[in-house]
């Protein structure tokens, strides 16, 4: 059977623990959530609509206009 290659902490580049995969302690772990917490990682999204289809920046949709 194949080893798998050795992986890395992508916080501190140390071999990374079974136990914590894929960081290599406790505390990489959350140091990476408290990132994801505080917003120094995002997820690009599209802008979000109100409940009726209005952009909150308050101009109407492409739909509405051409009514």
């Amino acid at each position: 059977m194949a080893e798998r290659p050795a992986t890395r902490c992508p916080i501190c580049r140390k071999p990374a623990a079974d136990a914590y995969r894929p960081f290599c302690s406790k505390r990489c772990a959350d140091v990476d959530l408290n990132r994801w917490f505080s917003g120094a990682y995002a997820v690009p999204g599209r802008e979000e609509e109100d409940e009726d289809g209005v952009p909150k920046d308050g101009q109407p949709g492409r739909d509405e206009r051409d009514t």
